[in-house]
């Protein structure tokens, strides 16, 4: 955990609002009480009276003994909403839990309040972040992760000098005859899918000569980490029993083998996994917490993948299909246009990768 990581503190009996003990996890507590039913009082991060009350009425309920201190056992027993601390993880869209109830406590008290405090990082909490990290000198991507918690905590602003050249630095291609976005991923060390994401283009569409393509931030670095990259494929792939082919082609698909870069629903790494794939392959999965490193990313996806395969019975198309659309939404609405042209353009990659 973190070193900035306040310590979680709730006073077992509070005289009055004179001893009341704030701290920046409170909010989450006091969000997961009144969830639960109970009422802690306003949600201020102050633990007075009312919210002292409401853990020792929940903890006698819950037949934890009733000292009015939200350790572990009881934070447990508050469920989804009662873990993990703030701090202890990256936030970004579809993420629950007590840290989501934190973060969008603080981001209410620097002024950038999401329409819900509810502990579901959902679309509208994302804008306020977005907005938080434009006004703080800070990477405008929805995403809450260790610069952006500590800007919160701190209210340290961010000087905007290496923001502004990073965007003066912007490079652009100007679309010619013969060229294809496959050519352009290879040639400027990104991927297909960032390029359609930086320039709004519909997956499988047709380029326009005399048109301005964005490149994205960070590309040009893939070739370094490329060679890394494929043996981590390859380990992984290997290890699942997955064709380390197919694992590349849908990684190049991905990611153009960048271990850094973000997706606007946050998806990130070479293998572009959402935070709740994450933590699905790494619960029922594989069973053991995996660090968040390029290879870890990677044994993520894969193991992600291999399930797929396993889940459409070995159908390659469904499988892909399933990784880029979800595979409930595979098996209700079948392959939607641009599911298509992702999954033609990675088995097309896979026979040259």
């Amino acid at each position: 955990m973190r070193r900035w990581l306040v310590p979680l503190l709730v006073a077992a009996a509070l005289p009055g609002p004179a001893a009341a003990y704030t701290n920046p996890q409170i909010p989450g507590l006091q969000v997961a009480l009144r969830a639960r039913g109970y009422d802690p009082g306003p949600i201020d991060g102050v633990v007075g009276p009312r919210t002292a009350h409401a853990v020792r009425a929940f903890q006698r309920r819950a037949g934890i003994h009733a000292d009015g201190l939200a350790g572990p056992r009881t934070r447990a027993r508050l469920g989804r909403l009662g873990r993990p601390l703030f701090g202890a993880r990256t936030l970004a869209r579809g993420r629950i839990g007590w840290d989501v109830s934190v973060l969008q406590f603080m981001l209410k008290h620097r002024g950038f309040a999401p329409r819900h405090l509810n502990g579901n990082f959902g679309r509208g909490t994302e804008r306020a972040v977005r907005r938080f990290q434009r006004a703080f000198g800070l990477a405008v991507d929805g995403i809450a992760g260790p610069a952006t918690q500590r800007a919160l905590l701190t209210g340290h602003r961010r000087h905007r000098r290496a923001h502004v050249a990073k965007r003066t630095a912007l490079r652009t291609h100007l679309v010619r005859s013969g060229d294809t976005l496959t050519a352009l991923a290879a040639r400027y060390g990104t991927s297909i899918a960032a390029l359609e994401r930086a320039n709004h283009l519909r997956p499988g569409g047709f380029l326009l000569i005399g048109t301005r393509l964005r490149i994205p931030a960070g590309a040009g670095h893939a070739h370094g980490t490329a060679s890394a990259v494929r043996g981590s494929i390859d380990r992984w792939a290997a290890h699942y029993g997955v064709n380390p082919h197919l694992a590349r082609a849908l990684a190049w698909m991905e990611s153009g083998f960048q271990p850094t870069i973000r997706s606007p629903i946050g998806a990130w790494g070479v293998m572009q996994v959402t935070p709740a794939t994450w933590d699905y392959a790494e619960s029922i999965l594989i069973g053991m917490p995996i660090p968040r490193t390029a290879d870890g990313n990677v044994r993520i996806g894969v193991a992600y993948l291999r399930h797929l395969l396993r889940e459409f019975r070995g159908d390659e198309r469904l499988a892909l299909a399933g990784y880029y659309q979800g595979p409930a939404s595979v098996r209700k609405r079948g392959l939607l246009r641009e599911t298509k042209a992702f999954v033609a353009d990675v088995q097309a990659l896979k026979a040259r990768m």
